[in-house]
């Protein structure tokens, strides 16, 4: 039936797992993704150890297994049953769906509760940002959030910071003069990690787009939505993609378009959005909506972006493509964004770190998270790379936990490139 949030069949238990029967048995005679993540390995076990029947597979089954997506998306490029084939699978999105009649049933857990909501607890964090920096380091602390919300204590959590990327923006904006512009005008979604966790990629983001001759607008935003999904809140999700669309479909109109920095975020406005909504104003705003490098390459294509990198200097780069922006299915633009700087080597890792959103940072899932993640870390720590870069800013919290090295965003190594920062995210 697809993700039809009208339908009735949608929240009826019945016919949900009718469904979870049918696709759980074409999976498990394709067993094509048997290796991409744990919900696989878990579901073809239980069937093996169950005559390899599924029709032996019980509810509590079911529920295993869908707490074990944590929604990389991989799965559906693997397919070969995908829409428009008339088998029609959806493994992701029959997940959520499981997610989200099992919240409507039971209630939305107090962890996904506190976890989906990102700009509430950014704008608290970042207002204490010195006190909440602190106390998330200091055991005590860390204990008690692994009790209270269940968050592992063991899992390094990103910083806030005082001033948010949209302050920051808000200053620079009544103090420039003189920005180049008529290359084309952009509407910056700016997501709510770069906002309250790393303002450094927004600050290079503004750069390096002005420095194109570009004109950066930023529009009025909420979170994407994505960690609502992951909780089974659907109607916080619907709510925030619907003010969304609300304010930047003014922005398309007028010409702009819309730019994401952060690879859940792009997917959700592009391919999520237009599933969750109908209608053409969200259907306008998908199709005006791009991954950050995915747009710069799309300058770069058209011959109208500047390639004259004052601060190029030799280095060997290990990049991580995000499982998100794999899902996109639009190539390798951030690798070949960075091969345009001379001397530049991009060695590309097409590994899961296993954190995707809310899941690795979960008491029970975080042990499983970094074990999925560990052929990234040693690919990652097999050679003497100059930088380790990444679009995922989750991806980067990982990586950094396994590897204690802190991987940038391409952005910012664009902007080191073209002189407009140095190495502490600063103009030199």
């Amino acid at each position: 039936m697809g993700f039809d949030l009208a339908s009735p069949d949608f929240w009826n238990r019945e016919a949900l797992e009718a469904e979870l029967r049918r696709v759980f048995d074409i999976c498990h005679g394709c067993r094509r993704c048997f290796n991409l993540c744990p919900s696989f390995n878990v579901l073809f076990e239980l069937i093996d150890a169950k005559g390899e029947e599924v029709a032996n597979l019980t509810r509590a089954d079911f529920t295993r297994i869908v707490e074990l997506c944590y929604q990389c998306k991989l799965c559906f490029n693997h397919c070969p049953y995908t829409p428009p084939h008339r088998w029609d699978i959806d493994f992701p999105r029959l997940m959520l769906r499981a997610k989200a009649v099992e919240a409507r049933e039971r209630g939305i857990t107090r962890q996904d509760r506190w976890l989906g909501r990102t700009d509430a607890l950014g704008r608290l964090g970042s207002r204490w940002a010195p006190l909440v920096n602190l106390a998330n380091r200091w055991r005590p602390v860390r204990v008690l959030l692994e009790k209270v919300i269940g968050i592992h204590r063991d899992r390094n959590l990103p910083e806030y910071h005082r001033e948010t990327f949209l302050g920051w923006f808000r200053a620079y904006e009544r103090r420039r003069v003189g920005a180049r512009s008529g290359n084309g005008k952009v509407a910056l979604f700016y997501t709510c990690y770069v906002n309250y966790h790393d303002p450094a990629v927004g600050r290079a983001t503004v750069r390096v787009l002005e420095r194109n001759g570009l004109e950066v607008a930023v529009p009025a935003q909420r979170c994407c939505g994505m960690p609502f999904l992951d909780g089974g809140d659907i109607e916080s999700a619907l709510a925030n993609a619907r003010e969304n669309v609300r304010t930047l479909i003014e922005f398309v109109r007028n010409g702009y378009d819309v730019v994401i920095p952060g690879p859940t975020c792009s997917y959700m406005l592009k391919h999520e959005y237009p599933v969750l909504l109908k209608g053409e104003d969200v259907r306008r705003v998908a199709e005006r909506s791009f991954d950050l490098c995915e747009y710069l390459m799309k300058l770069h294509s058209e011959g109208r972006l500047d390639t004259r990198f004052d601060r190029a200097a030799p280095q060997r780069i290990a990049y991580h493509l995000p499982c998100h922006l794999r899902a996109q299915n639009i190539g390798y633009k951030s690798r070949d964004l960075m091969h345009l700087i001379p001397g530049t080597r991009v060695q590309v890792i097409e590994r899961c770190a296993g954190i995707d959103g809310t899941w690795g940072l979960k008491r029970e899932y975080y042990p499983l998270s970094l074990k999925v993640a560990d052929k990234l870390f040693r690919e990652i720590e097999g050679e003497p790379f100059d930088l380790v870069v990444s679009d995922c800013p989750l991806a980067g919290l990982q990586i950094a936990q396994g590897t204690r090295r802190r991987p940038l965003h391409p952005i910012q190594v664009l902007a080191r490139a073209y002189g407009l920062e140095d190495e502490g995210g600063e103009r030199p």
